[in-house]
């Protein structure tokens, strides 16, 4: 019987980047043994719809778009208690998630890696009653003026680690890199051990604090109290006053208390091994060319 795969893409995603690619896409699918239902989101949340609704009707659900549109995915996915395979087709313009797992740049070549159909296990997270793919974080509210960043008061416990501080800045990630920067999750990032990086950045007192803060995040070196990061499954995270989130990238809510655990490989997620990624990197290489130098011509 002919497999089905749901393909939801979002079509202002990098520009509308997949607009140039999405019948060679397609076809990609097709000639892997797929029927596919295609579908282009219309709004927030519209992934996070698609996929609850034809979640155990496929054999694969696959997504193009940034890092928001594969979180909806992924919610879904969770939501509903299914373990459909994820194919994903990035298109944003950071792609933390993809570039943290080195996929393909790409599409097309995203496209073929997807129908090799090999099972990468990777973990995700729940915060509170909400999934996240690779990262919830507090951010910084715009600075005025140096040493006027807003922070908050702070407990946070986990089997790991208790403190209690002023923070500027807090991230439970599973993810080389955030926000386009790969040295602020730290070394040895592994994505399916169960394990998240917790980074909690301490408000700095003047000039020289703020520099060694700098420094620690730069060169991704461990040296510095004003930084506290350790890895963890659970954490807790409390305040009085609200603090604003952000899941993956769109905003989690206001919360005085959260509660994050670390979902041990629930995303099935089709991705190829890092040693078959090095063979075909050339051939990747070679059709990234012919993608630029297409658009270049249109």
């Amino acid at each position: 019987m002919k497999k089905r795969m749901l393909f939801v893409f979002n079509p202002k995603a990098g520009k509308g980047r997949i607009k140039t690619h999405l019948l060679d896409i397609v076809d990609i699918f097709n000639k892997g043994g797929y029927e596919v239902i295609i579908r282009a989101t219309q709004g927030p949340k519209d992934a996070y719809e698609q996929v609850k609704e034809y979640a155990d009707q496929v054999d694969l659900i696959a997504c193009s778009g940034g890092d928001g549109t594969l979180d909806e995915v992924v919610t879904g996915i969770v939501e509903v208690g299914s373990r459909t395979p994820i194919g994903y087709i990035p298109a944003g313009s950071t792609n933390d998630f993809a570039n943290s797992l080195f996929m393909p740049k790409s599409m097309t070549a995203a496209a073929s890696m997807i129908m090799e159909e090999q099972i990468y296990h990777c973990d995700i997270g729940k915060f509170n009653n909400q999934t996240f793919a690779y990262v919830a974080a507090y951010v910084l509210e715009g600075m005025k003026q140096l040493f006027e960043v807003k922070s908050y008061h702070l407990k946070v416990t986990s089997d790991e680690l208790t403190v209690e501080n002023d923070f500027i800045y807090g991230m439970i990630s599973n993810s080389r890199s955030v926000g386009g920067f790969k040295n602020l999750t730290g070394k040895n990032v592994d994505m399916n051990d169960g394990l998240f990086e917790v980074t909690l950045i301490t408000n700095p007192k003047n000039p020289l604090e703020l520099q060694e803060i700098m420094t620690a995040l730069l060169t991704a070196e461990d040296n510095t109290d004003l930084i506290y990061s350790f890895k963890s499954a659970h954490v807790v995270i409390e305040s009085e006053e609200a603090v604003p989130w952000t899941l993956d990238g769109e905003f989690g809510g206001d919360q005085t208390r959260v509660e994050i655990d670390n979902l041990h490989e629930a995303m099935n997620l089709y991705l190829t091994s890092s040693k078959k990624q090095k063979k075909s990197r050339l051939n990747q290489k070679m059709q990234e060319l012919k993608e630029i130098t297409q658009n270049s011509e249109e």
